[in-house]
C-alpha cells in the first residue's frame, strides 16, 4: 500500500473556498527502463485520480506517463456541509487506493 499525505482544513465555514492537497508515495515506473535483467521494467504509474465529497466527485484527473514519482495534487472545493471527502487513486498493475477525512462545516 502507497503512503497518502492529506491536508484539508478541520473546520470551515459553509461556503468558504477550501485548499485541498494530496500527497502519494507510489513505486512509479515509466514502462522504458531496462531492470537488472535488461528486461523492460513494466510500467505501473498512478492513471486517476477522484475526490467526493459526500459522496459526490468535486475533482477528477486523469494522469499520463510523465507524472511525477510521487503525484501533489492541489486544488479547491466550496465547503457546503460537514462530511467526508474521500481521495482515490487508481493506476497500473490494479493499484487502487483509497482514503478518507472528515470536515465540519458551520454556517
Amino acid at each position: 500500500m502507497a503512503r497518502a499525505l492529506i491536508k484539508v482544513p478541520p473546520t470551515a465555514k459553509r461556503g468558504e473556498v477550501i485548499e485541498i492537497r494530496t500527497l502519494i508515495s507510489h513505486p512509479m515506473e515509466t514502462g522504458y527502463r531496462p531492470g537488472a535483467d535488461g528486461k523492460v521494467v513494466p510500467r505501473n504509474i498512478i492513471r486517476r485520480f477522484f475526490c467526493r465529497y459526500n459522496g459526490e466527485v468535486v475533482f477528477s484527473a486523469e494522469l499520463h506517463p510523465a507524472i511525477a514519482a510521487n503525484p501533489n495534487i492541489v486544488f479547491h472545493t466550496v465547503a457546503t456541509e460537514s462530511g467526508t471527502l474521500s481521495f482515490t487513486w487508481e493506476g497500473d498493475q490494479g493499484f487502487n487506493q483509497t482514503e478518507s477525512v472528515g470536515i465540519t462545516v458551520t454556517a
